[in-house]
């Protein structure tokens, strides 16, 4: 796959070497470098929106022609001060986004995790593959995220479609805050899947 990368930060490289080392073409440009255009315009098969929260409307809006038709992958965390989410009471960032970049595909992905995370070969943990939930509304657009999930040793999860990314986000809010803000093993919140209650018939 081409695989193109708005953002040249550590989640960039974390995810662009793990796609790299799985076989695929991946090109990643900055906003000071003026390649954000190029690599766009590169992702034919998906591109990573991978800059600060803050930017991401200004950069989908700037970029409306290359993302035409593209499955634009959003992995960033409305997140500011005192782990607060900054879309509270509004759209979330992923629907901001897709707002933003109408002719795009839009899918929520890999924004619960830490860059180191995606640094591992691959992200196993106690023999578990880490999971990853996946929310989109065009069923080829999630069908490339979740191979590219498997591509990184990952087990994809079916998380709904955009309108269910706010809740991905608030996750990762609440979790930063767990972790940074209490030093807290956030795992330990939800027991084994044999101990969370009768399954849904």
């Amino acid at each position: 796959m081409r695989i193109g990368i708005l953002g040249t930060g550590g989640m960039s490289d974390a995810l662009g070497t793990a796609w790299r080392r799985a076989g695929h073409e991946v090109l990643a440009g900055s906003r000071s470098s003026g390649g954000l255009r190029e690599a766009a315009a590169f992702g034919t098969d998906a591109v990573l929106l991978a800059v600060p929260y803050p930017a991401v409307v200004e950069v989908v809006t700037g970029l409306a022609a290359e993302l035409r038709g593209r499955v634009l992958i959003d992995c960033t965390n409305p997140v500011g001060p005192g782990f607060a989410l900054l879309t509270s009471g509004g759209p979330s960032a992923a629907e901001r986004i897709a707002a933003a970049a109408r002719t795009a595909h839009v899918v929520k992905a890999f924004n619960l995790c830490h860059e180191d995370v995606w640094r591992l070969t691959p992200p196993v943990f106690a023999g578990r593959p880490l999971a990853v939930p996946v929310c989109g509304d065009d069923a080829d657009a999630v069908q490339a995220v979740r191979r590219l999930v498997r591509d990184l040793g990952c087990t994809p999860l079916a998380a709904g479609g955009l309108d269910r990314a706010g809740l991905l986000e608030a996750t990762a809010a609440l979790l930063i805050g767990l972790w940074v803000g209490e030093g807290a093993d956030a795992q330990a919140i939800a027991p084994p899947l044999e101990f969370s209650g009768p399954r849904a018939a």
